[in-house]
This record gives C-alpha cells, structure tokens and sequence, in this order.
C-alpha cells in the first residue's frame, strides 16, 4: 500500500456513509478552494484499501452511518503507513448522527461529545448556536502559522463555531482550537490534531484532524469572521509539514474540565417528602459529611407515594367519632403591615379635540310653527329700542318679515301694498 505520496495531491472524500456535508452541494466554496491546488475525488462505496491507495487525505464530512470493523483496520493501518485523516461533526455527535466513528478515533486520544456547543449572551449573531469565540487558542503553532505571535496567542484568530459539539482529547492527541471564556461547555476542545511523527516512532508520518462542527466549512459560515483560516490551518496540517505544534501546549493545554448540567426535569420527578438524617455519625455526636458517608444520609425509599394507608385514615374517622366531611378551602388572610402602594406616576395629559366646525343654523327658524315665527317676530320689534328708529318704522319692518316669512308676496318691501293684498285676500275666503 503506497500511502500519501508526495507526488499525489488527492483529496478523496467520502460520501458512502451519508455524509451530512457533501462537496457538490454545501462544500462548493471549499471545494473551489482546493482545485487550484488538489485533485478532488468522491467515494461511493466501501472503504477499502484499493480505495485509500495513492490518496492524500481523506475527508469525512459528518458520516451518518456505521463502520465495520473491516473498515476501521483499514484507516488506521493508513494513518500508520502516512495518510491523513479529517473528521468533521456536528451538534450532537454520534448520538444524532448514528455513527460510530469515535471507535476509531479514540484509539488516538480524542473523543466527541453528544453535546451542543451555545454562547451564552448575544454577541453579534442572533442563535446562541452560533457561537464566536475570540479566545480559543491552546497552542502557540496556530499564531505562529498566521504570523501574529506579538498579540495573545489565545487571542490571535476569531471563529464562529456553530452547530458543533465539543471533544475530549487526551495524549497522543493534542487540543488547538476550544469554545473559550464565553461558550459553554466552558473551554473545552473544539478541534484536535494528531500526528505520529510527533508522538510515535518516526516510521510512522500519519495525521488526524476532528473538528466538532463541520458547518464551519460549509458555504454559509466559511467566509464568517476567519474562519477560512481555520480552513488553512486544517488542511495545511494534514497535506504539508508548514505546521509544527508546540510541545508544551501539547502536553499541558489550557482547557477546563468537563462538567455535566444535571437533568432537572429528573430531579424534579422524584417526590421526596422529607430528608432525615441519623442520629450520629461519629462518637463526638457531630455530623461529619464526606465523599465516603453523604450517600447514607439518602433514603431513595422515602420518596414512595400511594394510597395504602388511605383505608386506616378513613377507619380512623369512626374510631374517633369525627365527621368525615370533604375538606373545603379555606380562604387565607393576609394582615398588611404597609399601605397599599400605588404607582408613582401622574396620568398623561391629553389636550382636547377641537369642536368640529359646524354652520350656525336658527332651528327656531326651520323647526317652529308660523305662529312662534309671528311671536318672535313681534317680541324682537318691540324690544328692539333705539334712538334712530321710531315705532312706525318697526311696525313697517315687522310687517315686511312677515310677509318674508309667509310669502304673501314675492320681494315686496311696500307695507301699504302688503296690508291690501292681506285685506284682499281675506275677503275673498268670506265669499
């Protein structure tokens, strides 16, 4: 088996596991970044040793399929002869992608989790699933890759890792990249990378590459903040020798332990009346808790509740001569040692509309009778006083409303002319 000659630069990445990032659907950017360089293949069948010779690296983009153990011997007995290994996951691990590629994986010291990796405050990106971390660097070969070794090795790339999961890593194996202060879990390994040269004998020149989120090459996120460069320093790892880790982060990285969320729905489940503790648990009658001892101060048998003494309680009632009625609620008082608080605020002032603009009309006028008309009519002339007008003229003038307002006759300011024609007019309803 001739693994990973120099002379052939072929990227071979598996597809016959159902892979959750294909390179001809969302690893299209990536993919165009490798065809300057690379030859690209796809594997569609079992994986074989025919299969694997003359490859390069292969690439397992989130597999959602089992192994055989046929096919494990495989890949490792390739990783030991020289090739190159990249795994990527996502949010869950082998439990939601039903895989069982960590078999493999931990026989070189790195594991994924069945977790999800979340920030836990906004920052920039809306889903807490998309996490940004700026201080995610455990190894000094990453700044001096990027040329960046003045600023804070930690602090010398920016990622967003979204939908991933977070890893265990152990010797031979070596943390580079972790969810930092921010994300939780807290600080731990997001990508690792072994290499056999560095922690084997020298026969052995075979490379491993696991990143917890493979969506962090995928078309959407691969141009988000630097995480193209994540993608150089993958594949840069794998293909060449231009990285070399640095030994002391190697064997002492700055990651937190691994800490477990309980399940609170569980606990909440399990009812527990009453907790009581012994009596003593040393001759000086004071309480010594330990790791060795606090288990015993548990009874898991206490939390037992059914209707068994039910029977007995009713039998009790006749017993004692006490009415067994159904019990009722019983409305609590509350004594209130402060007045009742009110909001300190004044209601808003609202300014008043405007009355709407209307036309003056005289309902008297349009609504009344003739004979309120003539009434009105001859109270305004006999108030109206002054020096000017003399009665007779307010007499002519009362004569002429009424002959507006009864229509006698058509626009006739002439008071004789108006008596005549009423004079007129009443001797002929007598005839």
């Amino acid at each position: 088996m001739n693994m990973a000659d120099s002379n052939n630069n072929i990227i071979l990445f598996d597809m016959a596991k159902n892979e959750m990032f294909d390179i001809n659907d969302n690893l299209k950017i990536l993919r165009r970044k490798l065809q300057g360089s690379y030859t690209i293949a796809i594997n569609k069948h079992e994986i074989t040793v025919d299969v694997l010779n003359g490859v390069q690296l292969v690439v397992f983009g989130g597999p959602r399929a089992m192994f055989s153990e046929a096919e494990f011997n495989c890949l490792h007995k390739y990783i030991d002869l020289g090739g190159s290994v990249l795994v990527m996951f996502s949010e869950g691990g082998e439990k939601e992608l039903h895989t069982n590629i960590n078999y493999l994986l931990e026989e070189f010291g790195i594991m994924v989790n069945s977790d999800y990796v979340l920030r836990t405050h906004y920052y920039l990106y809306f889903h807490p699933k998309e996490c940004l971390v700026k201080d995610g660097v455990v190894n000094e070969a990453v700044a001096k890759y990027l040329d960046r070794e003045n600023e804070s090795p930690s602090k010398c790339i920016s990622f967003v890792f979204p939908y991933g999961a977070s890893l265990n890593v152990a010797k031979p194996a070596a943390p580079i990249l972790t969810s930092g202060s921010v994300a939780y879990p807290l600080n731990r390994p997001l990508c690792a990378f072994y290499s056999a040269s560095k922690y084997s004998n020298k026969a052995k020149k075979g490379k491993l590459a696991v990143i917890g989120s493979g969506h962090l090459l995928t078309d959407k996120y691969i141009n988000w903040e630097e995480n193209d460069k994540i993608r150089e320093i993958l594949f840069d790892f794998l293909i060449t020798n231009n990285i070399t880790l640095n030994e002391i982060d190697a064997n002492d990285p700055e990651t937190s332990d691994y800490k477990m969320v309980p399940d609170i729905g569980m606990l909440s489940s399990r009812v527990r009346t009453c907790l009581q503790l012994q009596e003593s648990l040393n001759n000086t009658s004071h309480f010594l808790f330990s790791a060795d001892n606090i288990n015993s101060l548990i009874d898991t048998k206490l939390c037992s509740l059914n209707t068994s003494m039910l029977p007995d309680t009713v039998e009790a009632y006749k017993t004692l001569s006490v009415p067994h009625n159904q019990l009722q609620l019983i409305p609590p008082t509350f004594n209130d040692t402060l007045p009742v608080l009110q909001f300190a605020v004044y209601p808003p002032p609202f300014q008043e509309l405007s009355s709407p603009f209307l036309e003056l009309f005289d309902l008297d006028s349009i609504f009344g009778s003739e004979k309120s008309s003539l009434a009105n009519l001859a109270k305004s002339c006999l108030e109206a006083q002054s020096s000017e007008k003399t009665i007779e003229d307010n007499i002519n003038q009362f004569i002429i409303d009424i002959n507006d307002n009864l229509e006698i006759i058509d626009h006739s300011n002439d008071c004789k002319e108006i008596i005549q024609t009423v004079f007129s007019l009443i001797n002929n309803f007598k005839k």
